[in-house]
């Protein structure tokens, strides 16, 4: 498994269960550092703390195209791969749009609901459309 693909499911475990804890994902990321089980990936920390500064940005871009769910139907595992993957397109200028759309697509694939790949596969190529008209 390549290096930054580990550093996204890094990022998602720790989105993920601070979501569920209700904690910020950066205090969870802190704590884990300072508990000496920092993500071996820098990667990982930029993208959780990339989330978390842009989020209110990231939930609209996600909320509006997204047809018929709200944030809060979306299974917590999509969202939050959302929400990665959204960052990654809107900021992370290293990274191509189809990489991080494959990338979000291979972690819902893997660890979400049967109907989650084609749901995230299809609203993160409205995001990349939007955002290369833009």
């Amino acid at each position: 498994m390549a290096a930054r693909t580990k550093a996204r499911k890094r990022a998602l475990d720790l989105l993920f269960a601070s979501e569920l804890r209700g904690e910020s994902a950066v205090e969870a990321l802190d704590r884990a550092v300072a508990e000496g089980e920092a993500p071996t990936n820098p990667y990982t920390g930029v993208l959780v703390r990339g989330v978390v500064e842009h989020a209110e940005e990231i939930d609209a871009m996600i909320s509006a195209h997204s047809t018929g769910w709200t944030l809060s139907r979306m299974p917590a595992v999509d969202r939050n791969v959302l929400r990665v993957a959204v960052f990654e397109i809107l900021h992370a200028d290293d990274v191509p749009a189809a990489v991080a759309i494959s990338e979000a697509v291979t972690l819902v694939r893997d660890l979400s609901t049967d109907e989650s790949p084609q749901f995230v596969n299809g609203l993160l190529g409205a995001v990349q459309r939007a955002t290369a008209d833009a």
